[in-house]
Formats: C-alpha cells, sequence, structure tokens
C-alpha cells in the first residue's frame, strides 16, 4: 500500500511539472520570442540605414518569417509550421530555405515551441537543440523547455538537469524561479529530496520577488520533510 501511494505521489509531481511547463510557456514564450524578433528587427533595419543594404537572404528570411509569426500569435500552430498553400510556406520551409540566416535561427524557436505546444515532444526537442542564441532571456528559456520535452517523454533526469541549467545561464526573475522551482519538482519525483529543497531555497533567498517565490516555503517544508530534515 505504502507503495502504491508512493508511486501515485511521483505520478501527480511529474503531472505538476508538466502543467507547469504548459503554463509558462502559455504565459512567457511569445513574449520572450517577439522580443528577440524585434530585437533582430531593428538590428536589421539599422544595418540597413548605416551601410545601405541588407543581406538578400536575410532580407527574404525576415519576410517569409512575418507571416509565420502572425498565425503564431493566434496559436494556429500547424498553419505556422507548413504554411497556408498559398502565399506562406511556413516555419520549417524557412529552416529549409534561410537555416543559416538570423531569422532562419528564429524559425528554429518558433518551429520547437509550436511542436511542443501540438504534443509532439520529439520534433520540438529536435528543432529547439538546432536553435542557438547568447540572449540572457531567449537561451535560456529554450534550454529549459528542452528539459520540458524530456519530462513530458518520461525523462525526468534528463529534464531536471536543463531546468538547473536554464535558471543558472538566465539570473533573473521570469525565468530562472519558475524553472527552479520545476526543477525542485522534478527532483522529488526522483526522491531526490535535498535537492529539491536546495532548488526551493534558491527561490526563497536570490528570486525573493518573483511569483513563485510567494508560496515556496510549503514546498521547502515539504521537501526537508521528506528529505528526513
Amino acid at each position: 500500500m505504502a507503495a502504491k501511494k508512493k508511486e501515485t505521489h511521483k505520478e501527480l509531481e511529474v503531472e505538476e511539472i508538466v502543467s507547469r511547463s504548459e503554463q509558462f510557456i502559455e504565459n512567457h514564450s511569445k513574449k520572450i520570442i517577439y522580443a528577440i524578433a524585434a530585437i533582430a528587427v531593428v538590428i536589421g533595419a539599422y544595418m540597413g540605414i548605416q551601410h545601405g543594404y541588407l543581406v538578400p537572404r536575410e532580407k527574404k528570411a525576415v519576410a517569409a518569417l512575418f507571416k509565420g509569426e502572425q498565425y503564431f500569435a493566434k496559436d494556429s500552430f500547424n498553419l505556422a509550421l507548413n504554411g497556408n498553400g498559398a502565399d506562406y510556406d511556413g516555419f520549417e520551409a524557412i529552416i529549409s530555405q534561410y537555416g543559416s540566416t538570423k531569422s532562419g535561427n528564429l524559425a528554429k524557436a518558433y518551429a520547437g515551441i509550436c511542436y511542443f505546444r501540438m504534443g509532439d515532444n520529439q520534433k520540438a526537442l529536435d528543432y529547439l537543440k538546432s536553435f542557438s542564441a547568447k540572449d540572457e532571456m531567449i537561451s535560456p528559456a529554450v534550454t529549459g523547455l528542452i528539459g520540458d520535452c524530456y519530462v513530458n517523454m518520461g525523462n525526468v533526469k534528463e529534464g531536471v538537469s536543463y531546468f538547473e541549467k536554464a535558471a543558472k545561464a538566465a539570473n533573473n526573475e521570469v525565468v530562472s524561479p519558475a524553472y527552479l522551482k520545476k526543477a525542485g519538482i522534478a527532483y522529488e519525483s526522483l526522491q531526490r529530496y535535498s535537492d529539491a529543497v536546495k532548488a526551493y531555497t534558491t527561490i526563497k533567498e536570490k528570486y525573493y520577488s518573483s511569483t513563485e517565490a510567494s508560496d515556496i516555503d510549503k514546498y521547502i517544508t515539504r521537501a526537508s520533510l521528506l528529505a528526513g530534515k
């Protein structure tokens, strides 16, 4: 009976990680992705004004990406990925044609999020891992989303390592506490309760102004009891 309760508790914890993953993506992914897209467009425009040109492939990629961003904003993920059969070819086509450009690289992040929201974690993983960026917001968020994919696929151990990487790389009160909390829940599901306490305590001490910090004491108490502290 005790083993059955423990297994049920573990399943509930994994479900909580998944739920928080979906909620985080819903609340923050568009904001983060669009912020980077806007930066890329501003930089491109600046280059065009200052130097009198834009690289033709980049210019075409930006134009191709625009329609996909509109579909993405409307949660029309299938259309965003595969096109509308008329004036838009889809993120996958953009990646295939312009993958080496900044917009083509951004399309990989869009495609990964689309597949994640559509429930295809393996394809989401493939695209997210192929995306590259050094930005303090988007890169950690993508890293954390890779962890979400692994959790959804049942590989919580691998997922929690990406949550930790995301939180450390971001070092801000939007991404870091969100993924530290999911890391803590994941550690609990793995029965690594001391690691869970550490993740939760970091939120309380370092990101005390974040939304996640508002109820973090109950998580610390629960994990501490399970750890025997």
